[in-house]
C-alpha cells in the first residue's frame, strides 16, 4: 500500500509537472479545452440552436450568457489524478491502458454535463451557479474519478495479493467452510 501511494505522488507530481509546460499548453490543453467547448455546444444545439462556441467560451445568442471553460475546468486535473492512480496500481499494462482510456471518456462525459449544467445554471441565478461551479460540481467530478478507479480495481483479474484462484470466504465463513461441497436438505 506505501509503495502505491509513494509511486502514486510522484506519477501525480510528474504529470502535473508536465500539464503545466508550454508545450502541454500548446499542444494539448488548449486544444482538448476548445473541443470541449464544440462539444458541449454541438450537445445543446441539438436542443437550442440559440448557441455557439468561440475558442473556449459557449455563449447564449438570445442573452448573451456564456461559460469560459478555463484550466482546472476542462477534466484535464481529474483525468491525470485518475491516470496516475491507475499507473501506480499493480497491474497487467493491458488493463492500465483500457482503464485509462474507458475512465478518461467517463471523467470527459462527465465533464461535458457539468458545462451544460453550468452554462444553463447561469442563466437562471448566478448565486447557485458559483455554488454549483466551485463546490458541487468539484466534488462530483472527483467522486466520478474515485468511482471510476474502484471500479476498474474490481474488474481486474485475479487476486493483487498473489492469492490466485483462492477461495472466497462469504458473511463469517472461513475459507475452508468456503471450500466445502454443498450437500442437499
Amino acid at each position: 500500500m506505501i509503495r502505491f501511494f509513494i509511486l502514486f505522488l510522484v506519477i501525480l507530481a510528474v504529470l502535473f509537472g508536465l500539464e503545466l509546460t508550454p508545450w502541454a499548453e500548446r499542444w494539448f490543453v488548449e486544444p482538448w479545452t476548445i473541443a470541449l467547448a464544440k462539444i458541449s455546444t454541438w450537445l445543446v444545439t441539438l436542443f437550442d440552436s440559440e448557441v455557439e462556441a468561440t475558442g473556449i467560451v459557449m455563449r447564449s445568442l438570445s442573452n448573451g450568457f456564456g461559460v469560459s471553460i478555463e484550466k482546472g475546468c476542462n477534466g484535464i486535473e481529474a483525468t491525470i489524478v485518475l491516470v496516475a492512480a491507475m499507473l501506480a496500481f499493480p497491474s497487467p499494462w493491458k488493463y492500465k491502458i483500457i482503464g485509462i482510456l474507458s475512465g478518461f471518456v467517463a471523467v470527459q462525459s462527465l465533464n461535458v454535463v457539468r458545462v451544460i449544467s453550468l452554462f444553463y445554471l447561469g442563466q437562471w441565478n448566478m448565486t447557485a451557479f458559483e455554488w454549483a461551479h466551485l463546490y458541487i460540481w468539484q466534488a462530483l467530478i472527483m467522486l466520478d474519478v474515485l468511482i471510476v478507479f474502484l471500479i476498474w480495481i474490481r474488474l481486474l483479474p485475479g487476486d493483487r495479493n498473489g492469492d490466485k484462484g483462492a477461495p472466497v470466504a462469504f458473511s463469517g465463513e472461513t475459507a475452508q467452510q468456503a471450500t466445502e461441497p454443498v450437500r442437499g436438505t
